[in-house]
């Protein structure tokens, strides 16, 4: 009756996926119980709602808390079954005939209460072997937490890898087309000129990508050892106590050794090219803009700002933190446009963050719109550590290209429903909304913050 017990004990304490003990054991919704780490390998490549590997039944949650009850009675039925092992009379002390309760962190050996207490042993570190058993098991689970996170992050990294080769080829394509369509509207004499300025630009953009391919390379491939890293101690955390009693540091020298040095995502970016009699053309239409502060904006900067996290997709990008500046500006121009062309430049070198533009009164007057409405036509400007990200704002885009270094131009043509904005140091084109992108009445708007 009592081994019966007994292996219905051990049945309900074993993992159904591995089928040995359960180790840091979790429990998801349907009730079924599981190795944390067997569990997380199982789940790797699902996304929510993710099945339960026995019953199937769908999991909203992949973070999970570990089963303390659990653990603590595998805890406890592994100290059990390592005296039970050390009681045998094949495992006691050959001199004195005793279990050996005593492990010797030193020597990294059990002893026997008489062998501690010798004089070989006597100056040494003692602890009770179970209390060393479970030690090295903390271990194991602390480094395999650490080696699962840094296996997460490495995935995250790939995936941003893999959306930015992505965006980087289509924004390569954007960047071109927007190229040719700026040379239509200058000499035919610059025919030249455009055909040089393409090939830079498909140089660079070939460039880049062979990088970033390179990276993804590399991503995969830390990716692979990180997940063979994860297995052999998930191996070893399996194993009987008996067997964590050795010295097991060079596995954790390993594992730390592999977390090391994790590939990251780039941050490409073309060059800012000239473009000859860019600005010369748009300061035919040069106006003096008159600007009125916007109290209203002035407040509701942050939050204008980190609505720009949606447009991110690179994890350098998702994790960002926006920081908060000292003085915030923001400002709309005293007069609407309904026809004509318009050009104006701001001085933005000394802003932390900045929005230019032009938006429709109904995005001024309301603040809980979002950046990316159809009645705000933006170009903006924020800082992620010490690298600047550019983004336009309807539809939401990334711009992989060269920050402004000075003023800014903004040069808006009503006819054609279209807003450009240029590099003004450079002569060149930073980006312009393709025709028909807004209707009139449209006015200026620009928002800064300084250090």
């Amino acid at each position: 009756m009592e081994s019966d017990i007994s292996q219905a004990f051990k049945e309900e304490l074993t993992c159904l996926i591995c089928l040995a003990s359960l180790t840091n054991p979790v429990t998801i919704s349907c009730g079924h119980s599981f190795c944390r780490a067997c569990l997380c390998l199982s789940w790797e490549d699902k996304q929510l709602p993710v099945p339960c590997p026995t019953c199937r039944h769908p999991s909203q949650q992949k973070d999970l808390r570990t089963n303390i009850l659990l653990k603590r009675l595998v805890s406890i039925a592994r100290q059990h079954s390592l005296m039970k092992y050390l009681s045998s009379e094949e495992h006691r002390c050959v001199t004195h005939k005793e279990t050996k309760r005593i492990f010797c962190e030193e020597n990294w050996i059990p002893l026997c209460q008489l062998c501690s207490d010798s004089q070989e042993h006597m100056g040494h570190r003692h602890c009770p072997i179970e209390a060393a058993a479970e030690g090295q098991m903390e271990k194991l689970l602390k480094q395999m937490a650490s080696l699962w996170a840094k296996t997460q992050e490495n995935q995250e990294n790939l995936e941003a890898a893999k959306t930015m080769t992505s965006q980087w080829m289509d924004y390569v394509t954007l960047r071109k087309k927007m190229i040719r369509a700026e040379y239509r509207k200058l000499h035919p004499r610059l025919h030249e000129e455009e055909r040089q300025h393409l090939e830079c630009v498909n140089h660079e953009g070939q460039t880049v990508l062979e990088e970033l391919r390179k990276s993804e390379a590399m991503m995969v491939q830390k990716g692979n050892q990180l997940i063979e890293m994860y297995q052999e101690l998930m191996t070893m955390s399996q194993q009987p106590y008996v067997l964590l009693l050795q010295d097991l540091e060079d596995m954790f020298m390993r594992s730390e050794s592999v977390q090391l040095c994790l590939p990251q995502a780039m941050k490409p970016e073309l060059r800012a090219l000239p473009i000859t009699g860019l600005t010369e053309r748009s300061n035919c239409f040069r106006v003096n803009i008159a600007f009125e502060n916007v109290t209203r904006f002035t407040y509701n900067i942050d939050r204008l700002l980190r609505n720009l996290r949606r447009f991110c997709s690179t994890s350098w990008c998702q994790g960002m933190t926006v920081e908060s500046a000292r003085h915030t500006f923001a400002a709309r121009g005293s007069q609407s446009f309904t026809s004509g062309k318009y050009y104006w430049e701001i001085d933005l070198r000394d802003s932390w963050d900045w929005v230019v533009g032009v938006c429709q009164d109904d995005w001024l007057m309301d603040t809980r719109h979002q950046i990316d409405s159809k009645i705000s036509f933006l170009l903006l400007c924020v800082k992620v550590d010490t690298h600047y990200t550019l983004f336009s704002s309807f539809p939401g885009l990334q711009h992989y290209v060269e920050k402004p270094g000075g003023r800014v131009g903004v040069l808006v043509d009503c006819e054609a429903g279209c807003v450009s904005f240029l590099n003004v140091a450079k002569s060149s084109l930073i980006y312009s909304y393709p025709p028909g992108t807004f209707h009139p009445p449209v006015r200026p708007f620009f928002c800064t913050s300084h250090t």
